[in-house]
């Protein structure tokens, strides 16, 4: 008879492994992010398959970004996206068709090359947003530009995913529906903004007078769920239901009233979602292509720093600006995971140490891109404080 360990036990030990985790970071400064990710990886064996671990970190990151759509009101998000094309449009050129072409040129055929060029195309907008966060950058200038490019990528990921998993299966994904595809995920955008226009703009009494109460928290996460939850029925990206949600409520202009009766579900669930992502991780089948990912390593940060640099300046930043979200952008995550599932065993594997090698980079240099900046453009100027006669 087999011991059976009771689920609220071992979620019990879950917290508190995830406590001592984040506090080891928080004393010796490394980011707990990379911890909950290295973490995942070691027990990988243990919890890859947990579908209680999967789901309550999937609510950690719909809450995340729910909670970053609140930020949003739909004119200046029209503004934001208007200005960002450009640049992703240039990051969509640079890390996914050039990234195809290098595969190519090392040998590999064309599925092959398309799949990882798919791995190396999404900056992570988890563990992006939550870094900035904990470093307390989402104040600066560059982060309305980082965060325009991550939503492009949010709308081109899911369709690149459909692609993919249709050229594995063999079916591809004719003309019809590819632009249902596209035609869907216009659609939740309309349905989104139709809703934040005509119902949440509106309800700024509303939540005004019951955003103390006890039961408040449950429509602003349910709003959340649901509209997250009607994104995966169109097959589409959870997160950008979350997103779209947090824009809709918005428009109520009392974000300020609803975000502490989510932040704290969020701050519990959160770490799940990265330690989840650590057990997808799979580095046990060693390297195929050494040179190859070496390679593509050092195009994944050139490639990410180059959108950084033309593509802030597009959008209107100063050149030290443009560098520091350029830093910022080169760490894979979630969408990269779920393009190299959809692929054969040996990409798959190969595709893992990539995720786990530029994950690493990534947090590396997104947490010294100041003082990186601050090396190559030297110190910025404080302006000079004018006297005037008489004081």
């Amino acid at each position: 008879m087999e011991a059976h360990v009771p689920e609220l036990f071992a979620a019990g030990l879950i917290l508190l492994a995830m406590f001592a985790i984040g506090f080891i970071g928080l004393r010796s400064k490394i980011p707990d992010v990379l911890l909950f990710i290295i973490v995942g990886i070691a027990v990988g064996g243990l919890l890859a398959d947990s579908e209680i671990l999967y789901f309550t970190g999937e609510i950690g990151i719909v809450l995340l970004f729910f909670m970053l759509g609140m930020e949003f009101p739909i004119k200046q998000l029209a503004g934001i996206a208007k200005r960002v094309t450009p640049a992703g449009t240039l990051d969509l050129f640079l890390n996914f068709v050039l990234s195809v072409m290098i595969c190519v040129l090392f040998g590999l055929d064309a599925l092959s090359a398309l799949f990882i060029g798919g791995v190396l195309y999404a900056t992570s907008s988890s563990i992006t947003m939550k870094m900035m966060e904990n470093t307390k950058r989402t104040a600066n200038p560059e982060s309305e530009f980082i965060l325009g490019v991550l939503i492009f990528e949010d709308l081109a990921a899911p369709i690149m995913v459909a692609v993919l998993a249709g050229l594995s299966t063999g079916e591809g994904l004719n003309g019809f529906e590819f632009s249902w595809l596209l035609g869907k995920v216009v659609l939740l955008i309309i349905f989104a903004i139709i809703l934040g226009r005509l119902v949440f703009l509106k309800l700024s009494r509303f939540i005004e007078r019951n955003a103390g109460s006890d039961i408040f928290h449950l429509l602003i996460i349910g709003i959340a769920f649901t509209y997250s939850g009607l994104a995966i029925y169109l097959d589409l990206s959870e997160v950008l239901g979350a997103f779209l949600a947090g824009i809709m409520l918005a428009e109520s202009k009392k974000s300020s009233k609803m975000e502490p009766l989510v932040l704290p579900v969020r701050e519990l669930t959160l770490p799940l979602f990265f330690l989840w992502f650590g057990t997808q991780i799979d580095v046990g089948n060693g390297i195929s292509w050494p040179l190859l990912l070496t390679a593509l390593l050092i195009w994944s940060v050139v490639a990410k720093l180059f959108v950084g640099m033309a593509g802030g300046r597009m959008y209107g930043l100063s050149a030290r600006v443009s560098f520091r979200a350029g830093l910022s952008f080169t760490q894979r995550g979630e969408f990269s995971i779920i393009i190299a599932s959809l692929a054969a065993a040996e990409i798959m594997a190969f595709s893992s140490v990539f995720i786990l090698l530029s994950t690493s980079i990534g947090i590396l240099l997104f947490l010294y891109a100041p003082y990186l900046t601050t090396k190559v453009y030297g110190k910025k100027k404080k302006p000079e404080k004018v006297k005037v006669p008489g004081t």
